[in-house]
């Protein structure tokens, strides 16, 4: 696994032990990114279940702003600091440790983009989906890997399934805010 492009391209990241965590694809990652390319400049973003962090990472060394990385494991926090200072973008992210339902209902922080990659088939993402929406700046954008028989909601707060896209076992969804009529 290793970061694609942008400030820290090329440069390998670590991965937490044990089968709980499944890195997503350097495919559908490619894919992601293409998708947000225009609004990561800058941008305030949210790595949800960060796992090692080469969402958000990924995001970072592109020219997002600032990532907040979520994940409720010490190892994976762990992982998550150990590839920052590899990737030398630590100065620009926080790691919250704790349950993304928790982070979500007590932060007050806004973001533009959102990266939530749940464990497949346990029903978290429907419950963590219509928080996440909460905070999202108006223009943000939602960008969900799930695996691919899984039925993301249609909408999550004002925010509505925009496209999907399948990459091997992995879909992914993305969710824009309602156009008013």
């Amino acid at each position: 696994m290793r970061v694609i492009t942008g400030q820290a391209r090329g440069r390998r990241l670590l991965s937490p032990a044990g089968m709980e965590i499944r890195p997503t694809s350097e495919v559908a990652k490619e894919a992601i990114f293409s998708i947000l390319q225009n609004e990561l400049p800058g941008a305030r973003v949210l790595d949800l279940f960060a796992g090692s962090g080469q969402l958000g990472i990924e995001a970072l060394s592109r020219g997002a702003g600032y990532c907040v990385f979520v994940d409720v494991s010490r190892q994976a926090q762990q992982v998550v600091r150990e590839n920052l200072q590899k990737t030398g973008l630590q100065e620009n992210a926080s790691v919250a440790a704790m349950d993304a339902a928790a982070y979500l209902r007590g932060s007050r922080e806004r973001f533009d983009i959102a990266l939530l990659d749940p464990p497949y088939q346990k029903g978290i993402l429907e419950q963590v989906l219509p928080l996440c929406a909460a905070l999202m700046r108006e223009s943000g954008v939602i960008v969900c890997e799930t695996e691919r028989r899984e039925d993301p909601p249609e909408t999550a707060g004002d925010f509505t399934r925009y496209r999907e896209y399948r990459y091997g076992k992995a879909k992914i969804t993305v969710y824009r805010k309602r156009e008013e009529a």
